[in-house]
């Protein structure tokens, strides 16, 4: 079966083009965020996942909760996911939804994985290395992995830079190994 995220790719770049069309991403931004959470809930999963409930049923219940925090577009998104039994893409479809809409933006975001807490400098030193690097503005998040030993790991969309003391042992063994 595909993954997840190639089958929510499409979902994501129509809502995108359509809330950018509509000059409407930050509505949809919000939008997407509430029907995940109703999507995620347990009773709205185990009614989802009930092969004896009809996805008409479905989709009524999950426009009455959504009732006026969702105007006619995201409505027939709901109707069509319902329809494809495909409401669990929802939290993949509204995180690449945020990915198109930060790209546009010119923001992109980083992961910054330390052995131990960096400090605020630490961490601006990096980001203004990074905007210098990408030419965006960049959004950090970091992480504390102690197993790393030291240094930091970084990734920016598809782009990973290792320099922490796990991943060079990791490159010399390899190369070690021949």
């Amino acid at each position: 079966m595909a993954e997840a995220v190639t089958i929510a790719r499409p979902y994501a770049v129509a809502v995108f083009r359509l809330a950018k069309e509509k000059n409407a991403l930050v509505r949809w931004s919000e939008m997407l965020a509430f029907i995940t959470a109703v999507a995620n809930d347990v009773q709205m999963q185990a009614l989802n996942d009930d092969p004896r409930v009809p996805a008409e049923q479905v989709e009524r219940v999950f426009l009455a909760v959504g009732g006026d925090k969702l105007d006619a577009q995201a409505a027939n998104l709901i109707k069509l996911l319902v329809e494809y039994r495909r409401l669990g893409l929802l939290p993949e479809i509204a995180r690449l939804f945020e990915e198109f809409k930060a790209a546009d933006e010119g923001v992109v975001e980083a992961e910054i994985t330390a052995a131990a807490q960096p400090d605020a400098a630490q961490v601006k030193a990096l980001v203004s290395q990074l905007e210098a690097r990408f030419k965006q503005k960049v959004v950090a998040h970091v992480n504390v992995d102690p197993e790393i030993i030291g240094g930091v790991k970084i990734v920016v969309g598809d782009t990973v830079i290792d320099a922490s003391v796990r991943g060079r042992l990791q490159e010399m063994a390899y190369t070690l190994k021949g």
